[in-house]
């Protein structure tokens, strides 16, 4: 290397440290693709207060819910690349990669990896009405009635969309799918009893179950969650092998600034290794996820191509 361009890569290196140590100089915009009041947006409020303490500028949330969670995210992938507009995503994302093929952005090229934050279980609640009070009854009611009963999701290519269709696969049953515009609405037409079952994280879904608002079906995971531990998991309930869950990310603009990118990692990794916030989160049935920048990155590619095989194994299509 000659000395000029050791240099230019010194001189690089100390404006990259200096940005990141200057950052945030103003509020930093999370947006949430999804609908007030589930997983992603409950934790995103939490994390952006904790920034806020820490970093000493407001990290606001703005929840901007649709399109299978493509319109916020196009939104971001849009932004300038100077670490003031988040993405926190899920699963989701990794699915549309193959579920939306023509969206307006793609993940691995337009939007650049920051960090895991958690993964949740799921949990399978029907309404009231339905005439079911476990699993096998549940599946029983359903072979009887192909196309009669009919299940919630936030969206096509959600969590929630896919433990639904993959249930159905395995369970062999014939339910209907009905997309809603977020997971806020899809939790308001089950506690109506507008649909008949939904799979929901069970981090915003156990309180409605001990309130008796919803009957619980099974959870997700492979072992019972503490959260609801005299719940079955759907695999030993009726489907053996059924596993799903949600998990949730932070990713950014590509072209920020790789110092912003790793002091952010670092920032949000703080938090969500802190003992008490372990603790809490585990009550909550929520476990931390925190990676680096490039193991974030692997899981995604990982993540995509995993999903891409489901989807086309089983034909799956957006209405």
């Amino acid at each position: 290397m000659t000395r000029i361009a050791a240099a230019l890569l010194s001189l690089l290196v100390f404006h990259g440290t200096v940005h990141a140590q200057a950052y945030p100089a103003r509020s930093v915009k999370i947006i949430v693709p999804y609908g007030a009041g589930g997983p992603a947006d409950i934790y995103a409020r939490f994390i952006g207060a904790k920034l806020s303490d820490t970093l000493g500028q407001p990290f606001v949330v703005e929840d901007r819910p649709g399109g299978g969670a493509v319109i916020g995210s196009d939104a971001v992938a849009k932004s300038a690349p100077d670490g003031y507009t988040l993405l926190m995503m899920s699963n989701t994302h990794t699915v549309n990669e193959t579920l939306i093929p023509k969206k307006p952005y793609d993940l691995m090229r337009d939007l650049a990896p920051i960090t895991g934050v958690n993964y949740s279980d799921l949990l399978m609640v029907v309404h009231p009405s339905v005439p079911a009070n476990n699993l096998k009854e549940f599946l029983a009611l359903a072979k009887s009635k192909p196309k009669v009963l009919n299940y919630a999701s936030s969206g096509p290519g959600t969590p929630y969309h896919m433990a639904g269709e993959l249930f159905k696969a395995m369970a062999g049953v014939d339910i209907v799918h009905v997309p809603y515009k977020g997971s806020d609405g899809a939790r308001t037409g089950i506690l109506g009893g507008q649909v008949q079952m939904m799979m929901d994280a069970i981090t915003t879904m156990a309180s409605n179950v001990r309130a008796g608002k919803l009957k619980a079906m099974g959870t997700t995971g492979k072992t019972r969650s503490s959260v609801l531990p005299d719940v079955p998991t759907i695999s030993e309930a009726g489907v053996p092998g059924y596993e799903a869950g949600i998990w949730l990310g932070l990713m950014a603009p590509v072209g920020t600034p790789r110092a912003i990118l790793e002091r952010l990692n670092a920032e949000v990794n703080k938090v969500i290794n802190a003992p008490e916030v372990k603790e809490t989160w585990g009550k909550q049935g929520a476990m931390p996820m925190g990676m680096s920048v490039e193991q974030f990155d692997k899981f995604l590619r990982a993540e995509i191509v995993k999903w891409a095989g489901v989807v086309r194994a089983t034909g799956m299509k957006v209405d």
